[in-house]
């Protein structure tokens, strides 16, 4: 089965992080990222720009309106996400909280639904 895991973090924690500490997060993601690989689990994983470059949009008597930032003000925000094959909830969860960016703030995981036409 296939689970979203919604990462999420307070990007103040982020960028007050060294260029060294930085780049040996992401050198540790991209690893992590290769192990769920080789063990058949990843489907896909990306970071997100800053929330400063997010814009939500919403439909509102009709219309469409476009508002910058996220859709919530809150300490923290989505960052990215990986797409995992996990055979239940409980592997996801332990795929999860290996997600290395998990120390800065958190993961959902969330079973995908598989819509058909």
């Amino acid at each position: 089965m296939k689970y979203l895991c919604t990462v999420f973090f307070d990007e103040k924690k982020l960028t007050a992080l060294s260029k060294r500490e930085s780049d040996a997060l992401t050198a540790e993601s991209l690893a992590y990222n290769e192990v769920l690989q080789k063990k058949g689990r990843f489907i896909v994983a990306q970071a997100l720009q800053p929330v400063r470059a997010a814009s939500t949009v919403r439909i509102k008597r009709g219309k469409i309106s476009v508002i910058d930032g996220p859709f919530a003000e809150t300490k923290e925000q989505i960052g990215g996400f990986i797409l995992i094959d996990a055979k239940d909830l409980k592997e996801a969860i332990r795929v999860a909280s290996k997600i290395p960016i998990i120390r800065l703030g958190g993961v959902e995981v969330r079973p995908i639904q598989e819509l058909s036409v």
